[in-house]
């Protein structure tokens, strides 16, 4: 298929009837009058071609940001936040672009104005901004941290696209790093889950946020998001198949994960699972067919939402004094299997991690018997 060609013409700071243009450009012997002019027509055009071979993909936009130097409202760190935003949000990844536009919202009102310039954000500006979210705003350091990670790739983004050099970069060695917070492991003991597991929900919302949240627990820790992305195809009698939405979207390299399924998460399908009329239907009646992206980033957020907060009073009928969330399932299952003997590598694949640290995030701690078991272990010839 032959390649499509655009062209677009520019104008020039030269003005020259067609005479005076014939004798720059096409005279071989050009007068003395006119060398100079062909020599900055030269120029010009040599400069065009050099842009467009530096350009990793040519678009007209990006040729007259590097030919031209209209950089102004380019240099603006708003334009670039807008421009990822406007990328996460055509890919669907709502809540990605949520996250960049809160940390675009709250860097101007620190700033005190929208139109930044890159190389108003030195050092001190974001140790400043680093203080005024947990001093006036009141954020924790994991949102202060999202936030300048945001700006990072802001910043990185320009720096490829050659907006910005690399010298106006404010973060790495010797330069403001980005704070890390310890977070707080949340997963239950082996015995928890236990009374959880044979305890009886009140309500049928209390029964149905159980059997999610087992569902998801027993599934590997699968995160509630991929459990409701679930098609007819990622299920067989045996198994799940699936892709985790956010590795989907982050990595070059994926990898499905295998979740072999029990008599219980089997259960949980056929009592809360649509009846598969195509290979592309969704496991569960969460999501339809047409919904556009927002609709759909709502709906997960209500399901999980609602699993939540009747897990949580189903929770607190039995003793439990803390919130028990969707976020404890992965947590505990990683946690539990440690314990029962499971290898970190065996459980890092589980969860589709491919950095055993992300794992070690997951893992809460070997329980009391565990450590007594080893310990006995030990002379044990």
């Amino acid at each position: 298929m032959p390649e499509t060609k655009k062209q677009k013409l520019y104008n020039t700071v030269f003005n020259f009837t067609e005479k005076d243009f014939k004798n720059v450009w096409e005279t071989l012997k050009v007068k003395s009058e006119y060398k100079e002019y062909k020599a900055a027509l030269h120029a010009l055009e040599k400069k065009a071609e050099d842009v467009a071979k530096e350009l990793p993909a040519f678009t007209f936009e990006d040729f007259e940001r590097l030919m031209f130097g209209n950089t102004g409202t380019k240099r603006n760190v708003s334009f670039f936040f807008q421009k990822v935003i406007a990328d996460f949000t055509e890919k669907g990844s709502i809540s990605t672009a949520k996250g960049y536009n809160d940390a675009f919202n709250c860097i101007s009102r620190f700033a005190n104005k929208s139109n930044l310039n890159f190389k108003d954000i030195t050092v001190s500006f974001l140790e400043g901004f680093e203080r005024f979210c947990i001093n006036e705003e009141n954020k924790s350091i994991t949102t202060v941290s999202m936030y300048t990670r945001n700006l990072r790739a802001v910043f990185n983004k320009a720096i490829a696209e050659k907006v910005i050099s690399h010298e106006v970069y404010p973060f790495g060695k010797n330069k403001y790093k980005i704070k890390t917070s310890s977070k707080v492991k949340k997963a239950l003991t082996a015995d928890e889950v236990k009374i959880l597991f044979k305890g009886t929900p009140k309500t049928p919302e209390q029964e149905q946020a159980k059997a999610f949240w087992f569902f998801s627990y027993l599934c590997n820790g699968m995160n509630v998001k991929d459990i409701i992305e679930l098609r007819c195809k990622d299920v067989d009698d045996e198994k799940i198949s699936f892709v985790r939405a956010k590795t989907e979207k982050t990595t070059s390299e994926v990898k499905a994960i295998e979740v072999y399924l029990n008599d219980y998460s089997r259960k949980v399908i056929d009592e809360y699972g649509n009846k598969c009329q195509s290979p592309k239907d969704y496991v569960f009646p969460v999501l339809s067919k047409g919904m556009s992206s927002e609709v759909q980033r709502q709906k997960k957020l209500n399901f999980i939402s609602f699993i939540n907060d009747h897990f949580d009073k189903y929770a607190k009928d039995l003793g439990f004094k803390e919130k028990i969330t969707t976020y404890w399932a992965r947590h505990t299952f990683s946690t539990v299997a440690i314990n029962k003997g499971m290898s970190i590598e065996f459980v890092g694949e589980a969860l589709g991690h491919t950095d055993i640290k992300t794992t070690m995030n997951y893992f809460k701690g070997f329980e009391k018997d565990s450590k007594k078991k080893i310990t006995d272990l030990l002379l044990d010839f």
